[in-house]
C-alpha cells in the first residue's frame, strides 16, 4: 500500500452496514460470555496473567538467544529452519521448498502470518493450487474476501450469504441449515487433504527448549494439514516463542480461554520435527520459517516492545467499543481491533496508518482482558506522540485547533463556576435534540458526525457535584 489508509472513510461504511453491525455485536457477545464463564472458574486468573506477562517480557528481552535455542532443537529433531527478514523472503523460501519437492497441490490451515505476507498470491503466481481449509478462511477464499477477525475470519458473512455463495460456486441448493453448508465444505476439503503434496500452517506457540510447535484449533483441519501431506511448512512470527515446555500449559490455558471461552480447544497439536522412524503418520519433511517482517524494529523500541507479547487470542477485539462498531476491514490490514491499532503502524509504517493509534477511546478494556497484560493505552499514546511529532515536523502550525480545544477544556475544568454555567446552558440547549427514546439524536454539524451513527444519553439536570452535595456532603 503506497498511500495512507483512510480509517475514517472505511469506518463510515461499516457503521452504515446494518447486517455487519448485527453480526459484530452477536458474535463478540458470544465470545465474551463464554470467556467470562471459563475465566471465573480460575481463582488465580490475575496471578496467571502476571506470570505469563513476566515470562513474555523476559523472553522478548532475550529473543535472539531463545530463537537460536529453538533452531538448534528443531534441527536436532530432524527439521529444517529458515530465517525470513520480510514478506518477499518468506514467500521465496516457501516457493523454493515447493519447487524442490515438485509440489502441485497445497493445503493451508488458518494463519494470520500467511495472510500478512500474502502467501497465497505468491504461491498461486507460481502455478500451485492453494486451498484454505479452515471453514471461515475457505469461505473467504472462494468469495475473494479478507478476514475481519483474528478468531472468526468470516464474522461479517451471514448464513444467507454463505448459502448463496456455495450455491453459485458449487451448484448446490441454498441451504438454511448451517450443518448442510458445513457438510458441503467438509466433503470438498477432504479430497483436497488427500491430494495435497504440501501442508502449510501457522504457529500458536513454539517451545525453545524442545523445538516443539503448538497449534490449537476446533475443526481438525490443521491436524490433517500437518499430518497427511509429505511436506509440512510452519510459518511463525518470531515473537511466538516461549522458553520451556513447562510454560506451555499456562499459555495454552490463557490463550484458549481468552480466545473462544473454551477450557481446551478440540484439537491441540504438538509437533516436534517430521515423522520419526516407526511412526505411521506425519510429514517426511518439516520446515519452520521464522518471520521477522518488522518485528525486530518493534523490539528495538522499549516503549512499544510489549506489542510482541500478543498471543493473537482476539479478546481485545471482542471487548473494544471501536472494533465492535467498525469491524475488522476498517483497520486496513491483517490485524484489527486494539492489537491492529498498535502493530499495523509498527509493522507497515506509521505513515501508512497514522489514524489507527487514534482509533481508541483509551478506555483500557483491552488491557483488562489481555491474557498477557499488554498495556494497550500506553503503547497507543506513544504511537500517537510519534504521529503528532511527525505531523508537526512536516506541516508547520498543524494541531493549532486541537491545542486550542484543550486549552479551553483546561480552563473550563479549572473553574467550578464556569463548569456549572456551561452545564446549565447545555441542559437547556440539548432539549430540541432529545428523541422519544430519551436519547440525543441528529445534532447539528460538527456533532452530527457522532449522532449520525449512534445516540447519546442526555445531560442530566443535576450535575454530579450537585448530587454529591445533596446526598453525601456533611
Amino acid at each position: 500500500m503506497d498511500t495512507k489508509f483512510n480509517f475514517e472513510s472505511e469506518s463510515i461504511k461499516a457503521l452504515q452496514d446494518v447486517n455487519l453491525q448485527e453480526a459484530l455485536i452477536n458474535t463478540t457477545n458470544r465470545f465474551r460470555a463464554a470467556r467470562k464463564i471459563t475465566v471465573s472458574e480460575s481463582k488465580n486468573w490475575e496471578e496467571l496473567r502476571q506470570v505469563a506477562h513476566d515470562i513474555k517480557e523476559y523472553t522478548i528481552n532475550n529473543l535472539y538467544n531463545y530463537l537460536l535455542l529453538l533452531e538448534n532443537n528443531v534441527l536436532k529433531a530432524g527439521g529444517h529452519v529458515h530465517w525470513a527478514k520480510d514478506s518477499d523472503e518468506a514467500c521465496e523460501i516457501i516457493n523454493q521448498i515447493a519447487r524442490k519437492n515438485q509440489v502441485k497441490r497445497i493445503v493451508k490451515s488458518k494463519s494470520m502470518a500467511t495472510e500478512e505476507i500474502h502467501l497465497n498470491k505468491s504461491l498461486e503466481s507460481e502455478g500451485y493450487r492453494v486451498v484454505e481449509t479452515d471453514l471461515g478462511e475457505y469461505i473467504l477464499q472462494i468469495s475473494g474476501d479478507k478476514p475481519s477477525h483474528i478468531i472468526a475470519p468470516a464474522i461479517h458473512k451471514r448464513k444467507v450469504d454463505i448459502s448463496r455463495l456455495f450455491s453459485e460456486k458449487f451448484g448446490v441448493p441454498e441451504y438454511d441449515d448451517p450443518r448442510e453448508l458445513t457438510n458441503i465444505a467438509r466433503e470438498r476439503l477432504r479430497k483436497e487433504f488427500l491430494g495435497a503434496d504440501m501442508g502449510i500452517s501457522g504457529v500458536n506457540l513454539a517451545v525453545a527448549e524442545t523445538g516443539t510447535i503448538a497449534i490449537v484449533e476446533n475443526e481438525g483441519n490443521a491436524r490433517l494439514t500437518t499430518t497427511i501431506p509429505k511436506i509440512h511448512v510452519a510459518l511463525m512470527g518470531i515473537e511466538k516463542i516461549i522458553p520451556s515446555f513447562k510454560h506451555l500449559g499456562l499459555f495454552l490455558m490463557l490463550l484458549i480461554r481468552s480466545a473462544t471461552g473454551q477450557r481446551i480447544s478440540t484439537y491441540v497439536s504438538l509437533i516436534t520435527g517430521p515423522r520419526k522412524k516407526g511412526e505411521t503418520d506425519g510429514p517426511r519433511e518439516f520446515h519452520l520459517v521464522l518471520l521477522d517482517n518488522g518485528r525486530t524494529k518493534i523490539l528495538s523500541n522499549p516503549h512499544t516492545r510489549e506489542s510482541l507479547y500478543c498471543l493473537r487470542c482476539g479478546a481485545c477485539l471482542n471487548i473494544c467499543p471501536v472494533y465492535r462498531k467498525v469491524g475488522g476491514h476498517s483497520y486496513g490490514w491483517v490485524y484489527s481491533g486494539p492489537i491492529g491499532a498498535i502493530i499495523n503502524p509498527q509493522l507497515q509504517g506509521i505513515d501508512k496508518y497514522p489514524e489507527l493509534p487514534f482509533a481508541s477511546s483509551l478506555c483500557g478494556a483491552c488491557k483488562e482482558v489481555c491474557p498477557v497484560k499488554i498495556d494497550f493505552p500506553k503503547v497507543l499514546l506513544d504511537l500517537r506522540k510519534q504521529v503528532v511529532t511527525k505531523k508537526n515536523e512536516e506541516i508547520k502550525g498543524v494541531g493549532v485547533l486541537e491545542k486550542l480545544s484543550f486549552i479551553i477544556w483546561k480552563y473550563v475544568n479549572l473553574s467550578p463556576n464556569l463548569y456549572k454555567s456551561l452545564h446549565i446552558i447545555s441542559f437547556y440547549v440539548q432539549k430540541p435534540f432529545i428523541s422519544g427514546t430519551n436519547k440525543i439524536t441528529n445534532l447539528p454539524f460538527v456533532f452530527s458526525r457522532w449522532t449520525k451513527s449512534r445516540d447519546l444519553n442526555p445531560i442530566p439536570k443535576k450535575s454530579f457535584r450537585s448530587i454529591w452535595k445533596d446526598n453525601y456532603d456533611a
